[in-house]
């Protein structure tokens, strides 16, 4: 049997069947997070690809296809991080109920709590590919709109679940810190960013 560890380090290699096949696996990653983070991976993709072929219509376009390079490469290694947080959360839980109750309760604590770091940065470039997109919805190439629509709403969607996640997280481990706030104004800021970018294309 796989275990998260030993398939996370794998997830980019594998082609497009074999990860939709182990993510419907019964194995418990890759899970949410990695899903979310593969989101907002396809949706810089997209708004890379939008970027390219909008030269035409943005002087800028170049360095917008720079950003959404830059925000797939940093994102899509979250996969096999949230799948490695999520390992060692379920090693914490291993852990024997003899084991000195403090201890126990403190390595599932810092478990969680990493999970949800890697969980917050998902969010974070999440709302800047969103950015990104939004900008393309609303300037680029318009042969190229309903990509950027498509890349701009799985940003969104992929900040919404990784914050979710991320308080799912916090919750479990009865951390009180500004980690929950910042994940909730990155899902209020990018809504505001769909908002107005599916106002501006008519489709509001």
């Amino acid at each position: 049997m796989h275990t998260p560890e030993n398939t996370a380090s794998e997830y980019l290699d594998f082609s497009l069947g074999e990860f939709l096949d182990l993510v419907a696996s019964g194995g418990p990653a890759p899970g949410g997070g990695s899903v979310a983070s593969v989101a907002v991976a396809l949706a810089a993709g997209l708004a890379g690809m939008a970027a390219r072929l909008s030269s035409d219509q943005l002087a800028d376009a170049p360095e917008l296809a720079d950003r959404a390079d830059a925000s797939r490469r940093r994102v899509a290694p979250l996969a096999r991080a949230d799948a490695e947080s999520y390992g060692r959360v379920l090693e914490a839980n291993r852990l024997p109920r003899d084991l000195d109750s403090e201890i126990r309760t403190e390595r599932i604590r810092d478990a969680l709590s990493g999970a949800a770091d890697a969980l917050l940065t998902n969010a974070e470039i999440g709302n800047e590919v969103a950015g990104i997109a939004a900008r393309l919805v609303e300037e680029g190439n318009p042969n190229l709109e309903g990509d950027a629509m498509t890349a701009l709403l799985l940003a969104d969607a992929g900040v919404r679940a990784a914050a979710v996640l991320a308080e799912i997280n916090l919750s479990a481990a009865n951390v009180e810190d500004d980690r929950l706030r910042r994940a909730n104004r990155l899902v209020e800021k990018t809504a505001v960013t769909v908002q107005q970018a599916t106002e501006g294309s008519g489709r509001g």
